[in-house]
C-alpha cells in the first residue's frame, strides 16, 4: 500500500533543542522566553514520580535523567495526515490509519537518530506524551507553546489529544542510565503537588490524570 502512494505523501516533523536543568520533579527551561506583554517568565515541564518501587528498587521520574547543573533535551512532534479516500472499504481505511501511525512513529525515530550528533551521545530515551512515563496529555499544551505544532498541521483538542490522531509528541532525553518505565498509580498528595506545579485547577487536572489516580 505504501508503494501505491504518491511519493510526496509522508510524515512531517518538528524538533527543538533546549537548554534545561532539573529541580526535583521539574525540568526547567533555561532559555529566556518572552510572552506577549514582553515580561520574562519561567517555563518548566512538571513531571510525575513513581510511588511504588520500580524494577531497579527506586522510584523514578524523568527529571532524574536531566542534570540539575545544566543539560540539553529535545522537544519533538511528528504527524502523518494520510487518510483513506472517501468511500474506501473498512479494510483499506484501517490499513491507511495503521500506515499513517507507523509513518509518524518512523518520523519520530528519524528525528531521534538525527539528534544524536546535536546532543553528543547515543544513549537515551524518547518518552512520548500519553505513554506510561509521561501520562499527562496536558503536557502537549506546553510543548505546543514551545514548538508550534500547528506549523505541521497538528491541532489539539481541549483534552490535549492531537489531530490528526496519527501524531506523536514528546521529549528526547540523553543520559547513559535513562530507560523507559511506568509511573503507575499516584497518591492524592502527589496529585495536589503536581497540580500546583502544573498551574491548573484540580478539577481540570483530574481529567488528565484520572487513569493514574488512586
Amino acid at each position: 500500500m505504501l508503494e501505491l502512494l504518491d511519493d510526496s505523501i509522508g510524515a512531517e516533523a518538528l524538533y527543538r533543542s533546549v537548554k534545561v536543568h532539573s529541580e526535583n520533579e521539574d525540568i526547567v527551561i533555561d532559555e529566556t522566553e518572552v510572552d506577549a506583554t514582553e515580561l520574562h517568565y519561567r517555563q518548566l515541564i512538571p513531571l510525575l514520580r513513581q510511588q511504588s518501587l520500580g524494577a531497579d528498587g527506586i522510584t523514578l521520574c524523568l527529571a532524574d535523567f536531566v542534570n540539575p547543573k545544566g543539560d540539553t533535551i529535545g522537544l519533538f512532534a511528528t504527524t502523518c495526515a494520510l487518510m483513506a479516500q472517501k468511500g474506501a472499504d473498512p479494510y483499506e481505511s484501517l490499513m491507511m490509519q495503521t500506515l499513517a501511525t507507523r509513518l509518524a512513529e518512523a518520523a519520530a525515530e528519524k528525528v531521534d537518530e538525527e539528534t544524536l550528533m546535536i546532543l553528543e551521545t547515543n544513549k537515551g530515551i524518547r518518552p512520548a506524551v500519553g505513554y506510561p512515563s509521561l501520562p499527562d496529555l496536558s503536557i502537549n499544551f506546553l510543548l505546543n507553546e514551545m514548538i508550534n505544532m500547528k506549523s505541521i498541521g497538528i491541532t489539539l483538542t481541549e483534552n490535549g489529544a492531537m489531530n490528526p490522531p496519527s501524531s506523536v509528541s514528546g521529549l528526547i532525553i540523553r543520559h547513559p542510565a535513562a530507560h523507559y518505565f511506568s509511573i503507575g498509580r499516584i497518591s492524592e498528595e502527589q496529585f495536589k503537588d503536581y497540580t500546583r506545579r502544573r498551574c491548573l485547577p484540580p478539577e481540570r487536572m483530574r481529567q488528565f490524570l484520572h487513569a493514574v489516580l488512586d
